[in-house]
């Protein structure tokens, strides 16, 4: 369809075009047609010159597809498309004015999977091709406005923000036909009122807006499907207006069906890095944890006999993180298993929310099987700020270990170069490493460990640092290991963020040889100190000493650069990124005091059997002596 016209726009542009195509296969994983992206926005976004980051689109895909968006015209000045996350970012000052966005979205099966055609003739579809055509084309067309700048960008100040009440963007709701569904969110601007919420949603759905003290308000927003509305998924997006600005833009979707989901007595145990949930069975009868997973359905669940259990780390099971504003919230849900085999059912739909809830701060770490990296952490005071740890292979630090190259395979007293680097949404911060050690495992905790830095003094005489600027810290340190069967090492390092300049900060105060004259945090902008990590290092020999401090490289070491001294029980073969095509997992290399103590014992056991030999010897003499006296005798 199309028409006219677009509101006066600083692009020029006139007539309006919309657009959907959708491939009419039965898919095989589904048997039904294919469901196109859920996406819409509200009717006027605004966003002062000095104060846009990004704007986050709805991009829904009710079958699990992968979701590409891209421009579908020319792009607007100083603007790029992230076509993963559908996230709209500036690239520079912007323009002042209506700016015209026409978007296309995109989705590709995450799977192989069939299409089958009313004609009889079958397709197959290879998983995330995006070579392919689309399986369902959809065009977005919006508007926003680029105001004068604002006094404040800060979150929760002149811009509204929204609380921990708030639906977070994305989230999936569900509502059932003739029941009424409602929808609840709150904001906060301390300096500005708002003064309503704007809301793009069903035509009946209404408003009760309430204003509180602190800058605060509220909205409840209230729907009832009907049977027309069964079986599709609704989007609803809505912001904070104030007279002057406007808080960023959250969208969920309304999923409406007959049947009402089960709601069962859970409890939930937040831990510093986990959370389980317990699920009362007698509170859900003819339930089965059979039936039920978590929002990742490879996440089983357990039972005792009266309760159904789960656990998760923060980041495993499908468990999302989000930013409340005044809250650091982690969430997962236990869901129904509807198997694709199945014509009919006979058992209650299950949905249960549950989640840990963190003021103030917290943080998360992405744990990888072997490479660990990128740390992204919230602070209410910080925004959000993470960390980049890497192993590099040189000491210029611009060649890092690749991850399919961990565990890192290094030389006794082989030289290490790491290197941390800080990132924020704050245009000026300082990073400072208040600790680094290392440990046997990856546990930061683990009583065995030893000292490289502590309280920012360094502990460890082989470690130098490096210059760099005020959000780098490469480093290097000649490889260790530690006594006992332990063949790996992984270094810990508690970090912390400070405003530069502060004389009070943490950073400013440098290495502090009494620790019990550190000043409190209060008395200056910075973060906690958060633990990073990374490894594993796996030693496999000696470097020797003739190694070169001006070429000291990490790499994956070939079976023809071992000492000679090194034995190789055991080789597996493993193709290599640099074409190396064994990895070496039992190598043994000795050490002068293996060889002393072995040396010793050797030489024990000479002149054991040599005194031994010696008193069976007298003993055989004196025995003869004895028989001829004997023979005489008689």
């Amino acid at each position: 369809d199309s028409g006219c016209c677009w509101a006066s726009n600083v692009d020029g542009k006139t007539n309006w075009m919309s657009h959907a195509e959708l491939d009419l296969g039965i898919r095989s994983d589904s048997y039904r047609i294919n469901n196109c992206p859920v996406t819409a926005t509200v009717s006027s976004l605004r966003v002062p010159q000095n104060c846009f980051t990004q704007l986050r689109l709805l991009a829904h895909d009710p079958d699990g597809d992968a979701v590409r968006c891209r421009f579908a015209s020319d792009a607007t000045t100083n603007f790029t498309l992230d076509e993963t996350t559908c996230t709209l970012r500036s690239t520079g000052k912007l323009q002042p004015g209506v700016h015209v966005f026409e978007l296309m979205m995109e989705d590709f099966s995450t799977k192989n999977i069939t299409l089958t055609y009313a004609d009889g003739s079958i397709v197959t579809r290879e998983a995330s091709n995006m070579n392919l055509p689309p399986l369902c084309k959809l065009k977005l067309n919006f508007l926003m406005e680029v105001i004068s700048p604002t006094s404040s960008c800060v979150a929760a100040d002149m811009l509204p923000m929204f609380l921990s009440r708030t639906p977070s963007h994305g989230d999936v709701l569900h509502a059932s036909v003739g029941q009424t569904f409602q929808l609840y969110a709150q904001a906060q601007a301390q300096n500005a009122q708002i003064q309503s919420f704007q809301v793009s949603g069903p035509n009946n759905m209404t408003q009760e807006f309430r204003t509180e003290s602190n800058g605060k308000a509220e909205v409840t927003m209230s729907w009832t499907p009907n049977e027309m509305d069964v079986n599709r998924l609704i989007p609803v997006c809505f912001t904070a207006e104030t007279a002057t600005t406007q808080s960023e833009m959250r969208c969920v979707i309304v999923m409406v069906s007959h049947s009402t989901f089960t709601q069962g007595r859970a409890t939930v145990q937040c831990l510093p890095n986990k959370m389980t949930v317990v699920l009362d069975k007698a509170s859900m009868p003819d339930v089965s944890e059979e039936f039920l997973s978590l929002r990742d359905p490879s996440c089983t669940l357990t039972t005792n006999g009266t309760h159904i259990v789960g656990t998760m780390s923060f980041s495993t099971c499908g468990t999302k993180l989000e930013d409340k504003g005044d809250y650091i919230v982690f969430k997962n849900e236990i869901l129904s298993i509807e198997r694709s085999d199945e014509v009919i059912i006979r058992r209650n739909m299950v949905k249960i929310d549950f989640f840990c809830e963190f003021s103030k701060t917290i943080s998360i770490s992405n744990f990888y099987s072997l490479h660990q990296a990128d740390y992204v952490f919230t602070e209410s005071s910080f925004g959000s700020f993470g960390y980049s740890f890497e192993i590099f292979r040189d000491s210029n630090f611009t060649n890092r270990v690749e991850p399919n190259a961990y565990p890192v395979q290094v030389k006794l007293m082989e030289m290490i170069y790491l290197g941390i680097h800080a990132m924020s949404e704050l245009p000026n911060v300082t990073l400072f490493v208040e600790s680094c050690k290392g440990t046997p495992d990856n546990n930061p905790d683990n009583p065995i460990y030893y000292d490289l830095i502590k309280n920012g003094c360094v502990k460890d005489e082989t470690l130098k640092v490096h210059p760099s600027n005020q959000t780098l810290y490469n480093f290097e340190i000649q490889s260790f290991k530690f006594n006992g069967y332990y063949d790996q090492v992984y270094i810990t390092c508690s970090v912390i963020l400070c405003e530069p300049g502060n004389p009070f900060s943490r950073c400013a105060q440098g290495c502090l040889k009494e620790p019990s004259r550190r000043r409190r945090r209060g008395l200056s902008m910075e973060t906690t100190g958060h633990y990073i990590t990374q490894g594993p290092l796996q030693l496999v020999g000696s470097a020797g000493p003739n190694v070169a401090k001006e070429d000291k490289r990490i790499n994956v070491a070939p079976k023809s650069d071992m000492p000679p001294e090194v034995k190789y029980p055991q080789v597996v073969p493993e193709t290599r990124s640099n074409g190396e095509h064994w990895r070496f997992t039992e190598i043994f290399a000795s050490n002068i005091t293996t060889v002393f103590f072995a040396s010793g014992f050797i030489l024990s056991l000479v002149l054991l059997a040599v005194v031994v030999r010696h008193f069976s010897r007298r003993r055989r003499a004196e025995d003869l002596d004895f028989l001829i006296e004997d023979k005489f005798e008689k």
